[in-house]
């Protein structure tokens, strides 16, 4: 571990409390930190010291917007230097690997992406070797690493199963970290969206928030308390036995009327190409649809339907305060949102307050993004439950 990242190490529960809120919220005086925390003055001062002393927390320049007076003196609001820290983020699918830098933030300040030629993890970890080498020469304050990919992982360490990449028990950080000499967290890809959107993103400041993707898989998240719930199931696919219509297609991957049958992007094309004989791409489909060319018209009405159950069925039984959907296969809602609407009313009480339902195409650098946002939960706040 670098001794950037060691210096912050370990932090109690209750340093760790503050520093979070400044993260995320700051900055903050410390009369609204004190407010927020539930803290007597004397209680914040002995939390907050030991985070100035090491240079994670600073105090504001006097005569800033948010300084404030108390009892005729000036109080220095506390606030995180973003740019003092950079870390790695890395998100890897089956052909290739996608790397951000970003600040304490979360604030994406370089990208570089790379092929795979093989999925081989020493070769894919030589891959992220040399990436990291290549943002260390404009970043040289790299603090720590975040791998984000479709599968479980163990321990943050340890890849038990990536169906994506055909990996089973693979020590990723290990192998990273022997390459790099940074220390390395390892997650779920989707895991490591919810967790950056809840701190920096759509979810920030909410106590109930769910994310919902779809793309090559579909990944499902939910905030609630205004932590990640973490389960058993994380990494293997929730939507493959998710019914939202039950007399849907059947298609190589996931249950007749799952939600993977209906909303993947492989299993839109696969039956396409099933009817037509023709492999089609996802946004030729989608282009196709809204010519109104019947096929795609049909298969592309169909899973806008099933993602206004899926989406109505998460309000209903979550309650969320808000719902994101992301994800590389989101342009369905932009030529079928009529149908996604429709669907989620019908699958509503209808006193049901409407859903809060908020759509982004993620492309593969927020999921890096994400991954970086791991590691700064974990190496910089020297927790390994954020």
């Amino acid at each position: 571990m670098t001794a950037l990242a060691a210096s912050w190490l370990p932090l109690s529960p209750g340093e760790r409390a503050v520093a979070i809120e400044v993260l995320t919220r700051g900055p903050l005086s410390r009369s609204e930190l004190a407010r927020r925390l539930d803290l007597s003055a004397g209680s914040l001062t002995r939390l907050t010291k030991p985070l100035i002393e090491s240079g994670l927390l600073v105090e504001v320049a006097e005569g800033t917007a948010f300084a404030e007076v108390r009892q005729g003196r000036p109080s220095q609001p506390l606030d995180i230097v973003a740019e003092s820290r950079t870390f790695v983020g890395f998100k890897i699918t089956q052909d290739m690997v996608y790397g951000v830098v970003t600040t304490l933030r979360s604030d994406i300040v370089a990208r570089r992406d790379r092929p795979l030629a093989s999925n081989d993890p020493d070769e894919v970890a030589d891959v992220l070797r040399e990436l990291t080498d290549e943002f260390a020469r404009d970043f040289p304050g790299l603090v720590g690493i975040g791998i984000g990919l479709g599968g479980r992982s163990q321990d943050r360490s340890v890849v038990d199963e990536s169906a994506f990449l055909g990996w089973h028990d693979v020590p990723l950080a290990r192998l990273v970290e022997e390459r790099t000499e940074l220390p390395v967290v390892v997650e779920n890809d989707v895991a490591a969206l919810v967790e950056a959107e809840s701190w920096f993103g759509a979810g920030r400041g909410l106590d109930r928030f769910a994310v919902l993707t779809i793309g090559a898989g579909l990944g499902y998240g939910l905030v609630n308390g205004g932590k990640r719930i973490a389960t058993a199931e994380d990494g293997v696919g929730y939507g493959r036995f998710w019914i939202v219509n039950p007399h849907g297609p059947l298609t190589p991957d996931g249950e007749r009327g799952s939600a993977v049958s209906l909303l993947t992007i492989p299993s839109i094309r696969y039956q396409i190409r099933a009817a037509t004989g023709r492999d089609v791409s996802y946004d030729e489909i989608l282009a196709l649809a809204a010519e109104g060319e019947p096929m795609a018209a049909r298969v592309v009405d169909e899973a806008a339907r099933a993602l206004g159950a899926l989406v109505a069925q998460i309000a209903n039984f979550a309650m969320p305060q808000k719902i994101l959907l992301a994800g590389e296969g989101v342009g369905l809602v932009d030529v079928a949102g009529p149908a996604v609407e429709e669907a989620i009313v019908a699958n509503r009480h209808p006193r049901a307050e409407p859903v809060n339902l908020e759509t982004r195409v993620a492309d593969f650098h927020d999921w890096a993004r994400g991954a970086a946002v791991l590691a700064i939960q974990v190496l910089v706040l020297g927790s390994g439950d954020a």
